[in-house]
């Protein structure tokens, strides 16, 4: 409770003055947008992109500053690190940093100043980064844009007023965001596509209903822009030979790839060999099996015999990504991870080198385990409303598919709406 008390006092006395200095950038002048959900509250990122006379891209990723206002040691530094991360629940949010934080003067909302760590970088045709400038700076969002509406806008023509001045950076994005995506995959990198469910609940908090979440075009353009960006500031911190954080996603281990093989052999595919798995050889499979009815199964199977990413010192890449040095830092506002990893930015580009990895590491640790927690309260919560829209349903019939399958029972999910339960072994008299 104490502990509350200093962080609400320390959030109350934060400067909302934002001045531009000498040591930041000036980038008021671009024409940044960000893109998010429509309800979204914190907004970590803006974007931007400019074709270069060479052909090649100017692509700009501006992160909120965080780190600029979470000193080490304030209260606010050690309720943020305690958590870990924000928690997104169906009907509410739990954030990592006090609202004053996370949805004012650290949210990057349109048309006022705003302190941010960026990332701008030269892409060529094929996708490489040829070079990159990182460092603080000061920006100015000049429109908010939601999902739905660019959307709309790229691929249905339906543009808004005062979207259309933004329209051909908006096609340049796409142009990239596709490069982008080509390349990562050419590379090996593991491209799930599971389908996502929103819980739509009354204002009581009873669900309504549940409604599925597409993966379009402005869902790419964001995700590639972010995973870039990551990828570029990693290298960046491992070739600085500095102590650093990486997110890292490790080769799955010989018993669950055994257990694939377990399950998929009735499926008569080709299973990677345990000795010298690649990425590659799970796309392929998600490949082959696209469109067809083994697809859910295939994706959840290959899905389930994977390591848990997590935070490390070590630079262990990202087998998912197809990645050979990859960190989290597009998102500040609700990872502290992030913010470790904008702290460390401000060190080495400052010439600054002492960092202890040993605290460096059960920081990360604390992180990863954090992270689980959160990833479990979430899952929990989803089950929970699920339970809650299906109890009324008993006795009606569904289409399903095995999602699991364990010594006591097969887990089915309904193709409808995708939610999941378990047949016990017992019940199952019939096989």
């Amino acid at each position: 409770m104490e502990l509350y008390k200093t962080v609400k006092k320390e959030a109350e006395a934060i400067d909302q003055t934002v001045v531009p200095t000498e040591d930041r950038r000036d980038y008021r002048d671009r024409n940044l947008i960000t893109i998010d959900s429509e309800d979204a509250k914190d907004l970590d990122d803006a974007i931007d992109v400019v074709r270069l006379p060479n052909g090649h891209f100017r692509l700009g990723v501006y992160i909120a500053d965080v780190s600029y206002y979470v000193r080490p040691g304030s209260a606010i530094d050690q309720e943020a690190y305690n958590r870990g991360t924000s928690v997104y629940l169906v009907d509410r949010v739990i954030p990592m940093l006090p609202t004053v934080l996370s949805n004012g003067i650290c949210s990057l909302n349109a048309n006022e100043d705003r302190y941010s760590m960026t990332c701008v970088m030269e892409i060529d045709e094929e996708g490489k980064v040829l070079k990159a400038d990182i460092g603080p700076a000061v920006i100015r969002v000049k429109r908010r844009c939601n999902y739905v509406e660019i959307r709309k806008a790229l691929l249905e023509g339906i543009v808004p007023d005062d979207l259309q001045p933004f329209m051909p950076m908006l096609h340049e994005l796409r142009a990239l965001s596709t490069i982008l995506k080509n390349m990562r995959l050419r590379r090996g990198a593991i491209d799930f596509d599971f389908p996502e469910y929103k819980v739509i609940l009354d204002p009581d908090g009873v669900p309504l209903r549940l409604e599925k979440r597409e993966r379009t075009i402005a869902e790419q353009i964001v995700e590639e822009s972010m995973l870039i960006a990551n990828e570029t500031v990693a290298c960046y911190l491992r070739d600085s030979e500095n102590p650093s954080v990486y997110r890292i996603h490790e080769l799955p281990e010989p018993e669950r790839l055994d257990m694939m093989r377990t399950v998929l052999s009735s499926f008569n595919l080709p299973m990677p060999d345990t000795e010298s798995v690649k990425p590659a050889d799970f796309q392929k499979l998600l490949e082959m099996t696209k469109g067809t009815d083994e697809a859910a199964v295939v994706q959840t199977i290959a899905l389930r015999s994977m390591q848990q990413a997590r935070y490390s010192t070590t630079n262990a890449g990202h087998f998912g990504l197809a990645s050979e040095c990859y960190t989290h830092f597009t998102s500040p506002i609700r990872r502290y991870p992030d913010m470790m990893v904008h702290r460390l930015l401000d060190k080495y580009l400052n010439g600054g080198r002492a960092v202890n990895r040993e605290k460096l590491e059960t920081e990360c640790k604390h992180s990863s385990d954090m992270e689980q927690l959160a990833a479990n309260a979430e899952r929990a919560s989803i089950k929970y409303k699920q339970v809650e829209f299906m109890k009324d349903r008993l006795g009606q019939i569904y289409e399903g598919s095995v999602s699991g399958v364990t010594e006591w029972g097969i887990y089915v999910e309904l193709d409808e709406n995708k939610c999941e339960g378990m047949v016990p072994i017992r019940d199952l008299d019939d096989d």
